[in-house]
């Protein structure tokens, strides 16, 4: 009986040794599925649905203009009622108003951005696509937003620094392309350009009747950059 037993219970020994091992595989197997899966890559977020991007359009468009006319304060309620939409929809793209600021700054320097790229990707006289780039910042009213904006947000923001270091090195680009066509005089640096346009993209104000348009005071500005030059540049100066 001894000689009969023996391998009954071995045999239930290996049917149990090899439970063992097949829960230790598909353990293992178990453990390495949910490894992989924990340490994949992440689902890129989706992209958002197109009438959301349009509301979005649309809320920022409202809030520069109005900001423009009336500064930081507007009330969000006539964003709202400019944009055509709910003031819930306007707070479900922008939680605050800070938010709404930032978001008008971010809108203009990339809009002004790419105003930049497209003069040098369709204009093939290098001061002519200077030229357009500067009117296309009145268009784009980037001296009045960021005049009036100024001290409601942050210019070290990160995207704000990014849209802004892309912006100055478009405009260095152009300039740098027109001097070498010999268009532009030698003497003009990215801070005049910057500080010209901010200056006459801003409201002007309505002295006795003479009030006209940024465009004529942006080309006078620019028949300035022409060579020959007719005269030296003064060193900086102080007030």
């Amino acid at each position: 009986m001894d000689v009969v037993a023996a391998p009954r219970r071995t045999t239930r020994t290996t049917r149990t040794a090899s439970s063992a091992s097949t829960s230790t595989v598909a353990g293992q197997s178990a453990g390495k599925t949910v490894g992989k899966n924990a340490g994949g890559p992440a689902r890129a977020p989706r992209a958002p649905r197109a009438d959301a991007v349009r509301n979005r359009e649309r809320i920022l468009a409202a809030a520069c203009d109005l900001f423009t006319e009336v500064g930081s304060q507007a009330p969000i309620d006539e964003v709202a009622r400019r944009a055509g939409i709910g003031n819930a929809t306007v707070y479900r793209h922008f939680p605050d108003r800070d938010a709404l600021v930032l978001g008008v700054i971010q809108h203009v320097l990339k809009r002004t951005g790419d105003r930049a790229e497209q003069a040098i990707a369709e204009v093939d006289d290098a001061f002519e696509a200077l030229s357009r780039f500067v009117h296309a910042c009145a268009e784009e009213r980037i001296g009045a937003v960021c005049v009036v904006l100024d001290g409601a947000y942050d210019p070290g923001e990160p995207e704000v620094a990014t849209l802004t270091g892309r912006l100055n090195a478009l405009v260095e680009a152009m300039m740098a392309r027109a001097r070498r066509a010999g268009t532009l005089r030698a003497d003009v640096d990215l801070g005049d350009i910057i500080l010209a346009v901010s200056q006459l993209t801003r409201p002007l104000p309505d002295l006795a009747g003479y009030h006209r348009g940024p465009h004529r005071y942006l080309q006078l500005f620019l028949d300035g950059l022409r060579t020959p030059a007719p005269s030296t540049l003064p060193a900086d100066d102080t007030w």
